[in-house]
């Protein structure tokens, strides 16, 4: 799907355009390189799952600071437009290395690194960071729900609750490449050529006399396979009236029920009991109603009759763990690796390369290591010069890749509740280097006031 978005230069934080603008008259305009990760997984997550690449790569490619861009520049700045001339025709002409979208990742692992003129690298960052952790932490919580189904279907329902049209689409896309079965939002169906899915509102059966009245006239509208809403008034009235409008209309054929609220476990036995006492083995059961993958755990631990778990909102907004602890550091500047030394939040300095073995034993090392025996390098170059050097990810390709390391997950990583993360190792390598910059730092930043302490 195009990333759906307007955005242009001016979505970027103002201190974001303070510094580039410094950096341009000061002459720093040097390779940097920055790197995008998540220092630790929020609670109850064993994993995250790699998105928001794409939408980053299509922002860059067209990233191009004009006229009008300028004087927004000069408004918010509260300065005259000559004096953020020196901003004026930028674009980005760096290189992106990532791990593709689909891939699971691991705490501290760059998800991203770009390298570029330090102006271009920094002025972006807001956007990057904005669209890595977003789609990160929204596809983790959709490959959550499928684990938590259990081989049964999965829908996404989150888009009237979804932050924002666009956050909405994202999470669309997101649940199916995470493996969902499909989408109500029409418009992210199209885009990507989902299956469309739907049933019926609780204002369609009120708007009619009675329940029989609703599913009757709502299956001569819907040639298809038809899905009732039972749950409006009495599960057990509601059941019993589109049993018996699917025999007088002969319509069984791939109908289904929907069940939206109350103990959702308890409603599907007596329903599904209902529907076999009607000679209606094959209609499906439907739930929904602030379902996520915990309460999916917990219907399907249940032995719960569902055929199909509509997720929405806890899903479309990651209620549980709506952000992730994300950052965007500078890692080496002019041939230079830097790191910051902040209590809770160094970072190790260089460009560097996610080695994968089997099981996700993961190690992050530098960029030019070479590959250790029976690993394999996650970061992929995916622009170079400002273009696209690599072809645009497909949902069935993320979805491939996402099944493939799931399965190598251990299942102490995958489990719902109170998961088991794993933890990357560094190489030798960049622990070297990490204590040498350190050492570099304190020398130079530190020594000088030592008897100040």
């Amino acid at each position: 799907m195009p990333d759906g978005t307007t955005a242009g230069p001016t979505t970027t934080d103002l201190y974001e355009v303070t510094m580039a603008l410094s950096y341009l008259r000061e002459g720093m305009t040097r390779p940097a390189t920055f790197s995008c990760f998540v220092r630790e997984l929020p609670a109850d997550r064993g994993f995250l799952v790699a998105a928001g690449a794409e939408a980053v790569l299509d922002f860059l490619s067209r990233f191009r600071i004009g006229p009008e861009d300028v004087e927004v520049f000069a408004e918010a700045l509260h300065r005259p437009t000559m004096d953020l001339a020196p901003l004026l025709g930028l674009r980005f002409a760096g290189e992106v290395r990532a791990v593709p979208e689909g891939r699971v990742v691991l705490a501290g692992e760059p998800l991203l690194e770009i390298t570029a003129p330090l102006p271009q690298a920094q002025l972006v960052e807001s956007f990057v960071l904005n669209q890595l952790s977003h789609q990160t932490a929204i596809a983790a919580k959709c490959a959550r729900c499928v684990l938590a189904a259990r081989g049964r279907p999965v829908v996404d329902f989150s888009l009237r609750r979804a932050h924002g049209v666009e956050a909405g689409l994202r999470a669309a896309r997101l649940a199916a490449m995470a493996g969902f079965a499909g989408t109500s939002n029409v418009a992210a169906a199209h885009a990507e050529r989902l299956p469309a899915v739907g049933t019926m509102a609780h204002s369609y059966v009120e708007a009619f006399e009675d329940e029989e009245a609703a599913f009757s006239a709502f299956a001569r509208a819907h040639p298809g396979p038809v899905t009732f809403l039972v749950d409006t008034y009495d599960v057990d009235s509601g059941v019993a009236a589109a049993a018996r409008v699917l025999h007088t209309l002969d319509r069984t054929e791939g109908a289904a029920i929907r069940l939206d609220s109350g103990d959702l476990a308890a409603l599907a036995v007596r329903a599904r009991a209902m529907l076999d006492r009607a000679e209606l083995p094959g209609v499906r059961i439907v739930a929904s109603g602030g379902l996520d993958e915990f309460a999916v755990d917990d219907l399907v631990r249940a032995g719960a009759p569902v055929d199909v778990f509509a997720v929405g909102t806890r899903v479309g907004v990651s209620a549980d763990a709506p952000y992730l602890d994300s950052a965007y550091k500078l890692v080496a500047y002019d041939g230079r690796p830097v790191m910051k030394l902040s209590a809770a939040k160094a970072t190790a300095p260089g460009r560097k390369q996610v080695f994968r073995h089997p099981g996700c034993r993961d190690v992050i090392g530098l960029a030019e290591e070479p590959a250790p025996a029976g690993s394999v390098p996650l970061l992929e170059t995916l622009m170079r010069d400002g273009m696209r050097c690599a072809p645009r990810t497909s949902l069935a390709d993320a979805r491939s890749r996402l099944v493939a390391d799931l399965a190598e997950l251990p299942s102490t990583a995958r489990a719902i509740r109170a998961p088991v993360p794993v933890r990357p190792s560094v190489s030798a390598p960049l622990a070297t280097l990490t204590q040498h910059v350190q050492r570099r730092i304190e020398r130079a930043v530190l020594a000088p006031y030592d008897h100040l302490a």
